[in-house]
């Protein structure tokens, strides 16, 4: 379960993805509103270089850097009702801060941006235009329109058997 602030759960959610043996299949599921760009990208990176396989499921909402993993994942479903907040990458600092490094800090962001829409856009396999015009200015994308998209299956969760659904999207 990637659930909550990717910032807060960095280590626990690197050990999960490391402790499952290489080349595995399972699902995860995504309740999360983000965090960190570093540590979405982190887990994209353990899902890809690992080999996994998972099936990932949104449960509610899957936004900012929680995105990066679930776009790792080839299998993906979401809920009509899933709600994904695509948006620019964003800065703080709770430290005095000299402008020498907020300058640095800019011109690192604008290529961390530019570099992270190119890798979304590749990994969920669309153009890049329709997905810098979800994030900006910053959008919030229905799982219904991922769908439509074309990057994620639909899970009715009123059909008779949810649990049959998410067996079958894994048994592919």
């Amino acid at each position: 379960m990637i659930c909550g602030d990717l910032s807060d759960k960095q280590l626990e959610l690197t050990e999960r993805l490391v402790s499952v043996p290489a080349r595995s299949r399972g699902t995860i599921y995504f309740d999360s509103c983000g965090g960190s760009a570093y540590v979405g990208l982190g887990l994209a990176a353990l899902i890809r270089l690992r080999g996994l396989d998972p099936l990932a499921v949104v449960t509610g909402e899957c936004s900012s850097a929680a995105i990066l993993p679930f776009a790792a994942c080839r299998r993906r479903c979401v809920t009509s009702h899933a709600t994904l907040l695509f948006h620019p990458i964003r800065w703080q600092s709770e430290e005095d801060v000299r402008i020498e490094e907020a300058t640095e800090w800019a011109r690192h962001f604008k290529l961390l941006e530019q570099d992270l829409d190119q890798l979304l856009a590749r990994m969920f396999d669309i153009e890049i235009e329709r997905l810098v015009a979800w994030t900006r200015p910053g959008r919030f994308v229905s799982g219904e329109e991922l769908v439509e998209a074309g990057l994620a299956e639909r899970l009715d969760l009123f059909s008779g058997d949810v649990w049959k659904q998410t067996a079958n999207f894994r048994a592919h």
